[in-house]
């Protein structure tokens, strides 16, 4: 462990008890073995399909496909989704790359669908492994063996409540928990190693690689090193140089690997570009030379140092990628964002939520304000200040970003089990030891309750009123349009008919790229706006309108759910819209039933050559 002088303890991650006892990799290994079994036990009894109920699971499932069958590594475009040309997604091929590897390794000893099955399954389930690892990690240091075993408890029941683990999910959101997860251990090292700072800004920089929803706490990472090696100086140099040194060389080989070379001077603001890999490697490398070459001066000069590097990026910022200080999602069409976004959870604001669901917000934000509350007052009674300060920094960003969307709010719930694992392990000592203290008894068993999701989201479920009528019918509804309308069997028809363009709701679009080979206009992805704007001007226009945009588009097969929601959305916005018509049962000439499908929950028509 690196000396510091005794100013410099109060930062210092060394504050965290020292112990090592207790932290094995069979420790680590049956809690991994028990989250699995759990996961395998709530889902596979009940499962009906073998991909994952979001849409972005099946969206990679696609991507994966195309992957495989020959489409080029750096093209990320789905050239069947959208408009002519298709959509240039904006996912990393990191994700797509061992989902292939999997399903190409179960190919051979099994046919296709049970490969994929296969892959899909043991993908989500091996990384319930890192995520573990690193979160037992980040709790002994920490709090010691106690507290290691109280985080432990806490994040197995967050994996197995939270459906990115369980077999078919295959989006990136897992693979992001397991990098923040490592990323808090790594800054928790008690010793100030190096080596661990220089794994935080790798992981920090393949983050960055896999998508921008981690940006914020990424920027977070960056700020806490940052002012660590300010108030620690010399102490901190070598960890500091080695985290800047690493990120920038991660970012640049992840650019380099994964972004087409025709692509190198765009900046897009949702994944990684010359925006992010510009930033982050001049970042990275301003706190690489800084620390190398200002360690050994004053704290004011330390300060002055960090302070021009400071402007000299937000000068950067504000020259390479000034619209990315803003929501990406702020510049959709208003039309997509009233019938589309506005019913997209992840993307909601607190006080949308509120009004929406107000039963479900303890599930997103009481274990934040939990862990916040802990952390300050930890701070406050100087118990293991550096570990704590830091984990106030993540947290804090963490539900910054939920307040604004809700997406936010799974990192910073992961997050919250170390400072109140650490809570949940003093208060189950303080109560062992004076057993008839009902106080400590009852402050034990609460805490314990309060810090898991779950119990929120179940204290909301079972509260009475419009909270739980609503929460009742959208999971009744969702469950009714995914059986009868995205059901293979219900598409079937439209595999049988030729290749073409297939006008329906987004929420139908993944689920017909999946088993059918047509394009579609439509499927829930903010970079196809052209298409999903066709789709909903399609649905509100009268159908003599509606012909001149089916034709326009080149649109052949029309998929109509009367039971989808924003199908329902858009009749009753446009009475006289196609959409309103078609829910009546009145269909324009140009549109001819498929057979079989006149009254089947999906209806299904061709357009008639013109």
């Amino acid at each position: 462990m690196p000396e510091t002088t005794p100013s410099a303890l109060p930062l210092a991650a060394a504050a965290a008890p020292p112990r090592r006892q207790g932290m094995t990799t069979g420790v680590l290994a049956l809690y991994a073995a028990i989250a699995i079994a759990l996961l395998l036990a709530i889902s596979l009894p009940f499962a009906t399909d073998y991909v994952g109920a979001d849409n972005d699971d099946t969206m990679r499932l696609v991507m994966v496909r195309d992957l495989m069958a020959g489409q080029g590594w750096f093209d990320m475009t789905q050239y069947r989704l959208g408009l002519d040309g298709g959509t240039l997604m904006h996912w990393s091929r990191f994700i797509d790359l061992p989902i292939a590897n999997l399903i190409g390794f179960f190919s051979l000893f099994a046919e296709q669908p049970r490969a994929e099955a296969l892959a899909l399954a043991v993908w989500p389930l091996m990384l319930v492994v890192p995520v573990l690892f690193f979160m037992g990690l980040a709790g002994h240091r920490l709090g010691g063996a106690a507290a290691m075993h109280a985080t432990l408890i806490l994040t197995t029941i967050f994996v197995v409540a939270l459906n990115r683990f369980q077999p078919g999910s295959i989006d990136h959101h897992n693979v992001q928990l397991a990098i923040i997860a490592g990323i808090a251990a790594m800054l928790l090292d008690p010793g100030l190693r190096a080596r661990d700072h220089a794994a935080a800004g790798a992981l920090a920089g393949f983050a960055i690689a896999i998508g921008a929803e981690t940006t914020p706490l990424i920027g977070a990472v960056c700020l806490v090193v940052a002012l660590r090696w300010l108030w620690l100086g010399p102490a901190f140099r070598a960890a500091a140089a080695a985290f800047g040194l690493a990120l920038a060389a991660t970012v640049t080989l992840a650019f380099f690997a994964t972004v087409a070379p025709s692509r190198y001077t765009q900046v897009t603001c949702d994944s990684l570009s010359y925006g992010f890999y510009a930033l982050a490697t001049f970042g990275g490398a301003m706190l690489f030379l800084v620390a190398s070459l200002t360690s050994n001066r004053a704290f004011g000069g330390r300060l002055a140092a960090l302070a021009v590097g400071g402007a000299v990026i937000a000068v950067a910022v504000l020259v390479i990628a000034p619209g990315c200080l803003a929501n990406p999602l702020d510049t959709l069409d208003p039309l997509l964002k009233t019938f589309w976004l506005s019913g997209v959870i992840e993307a909601q604001s607190a006080v949308a939520q509120f009004r929406l669901e107000p039963a479900s917000i303890g599930t997103y934000y009481a274990p934040a304000l939990l862990a916040l509350a802990v952390c300050l007052w930890r701070i406050r009674r100087g118990e293991a200040v550096g570990g704590h300060l830091t984990m106030l920094a993540l947290i804090g960003v963490a539900f910054a970003v939920s307040l604004i969307q809700i997406r936010g709010a799974i990192f910073s719930n992961l997050l919250s089990a170390l400072p109140l694992g650490l809570a949940i392990a003093d208060l189950r000592r303080a109560s062992n030891a004076h057993p008839r203290n009902l106080g400590l008894g009852l402050a034990f068993a609460g805490l314990t309750l309060a810090a898991v999701p779950a119990t929120w989201a179940l204290a909301g479920a079972l509260l009475p009123g419009r909270s739980q009528e609503q929460l009742q019918a959208g999971l009744a509804g969702t469950a009714k349009v995914r059986a009868a309308c995205t059901a293979q069997a219900s598409i079937a028809p439209l595999a049988n008919e030729p290749a073409g363009v297939v006008s329906g709701p987004s929420n139908l679009g993944v689920q017909i790229l999946r088993y059918t080979p047509h394009r579609v206009l439509s499927a829930p992805y903010h970079r196809n706006q052209g298409g999903m704007l066709t789709e909903l001007h399609i649905g509100l226009s009268n159908p003599h309108q509606a012909e001149a945009f089916l034709r326009g588009a080149h649109v052949t097969l029309v998929a109509f759910c009367a039971d989808d929601t924003q199908t329902r959305d858009l009749a009753k916005a446009e009475p006289e819209g196609l959409y309103a018509d078609l829910l009546k049962g009145r269909v324009p000439d140009y549109l001819e039933p498929i057979a079989g499908t006149e009254n089947a929950a999906l209806q299904l028509f061709r357009v008639k050559p013109q």
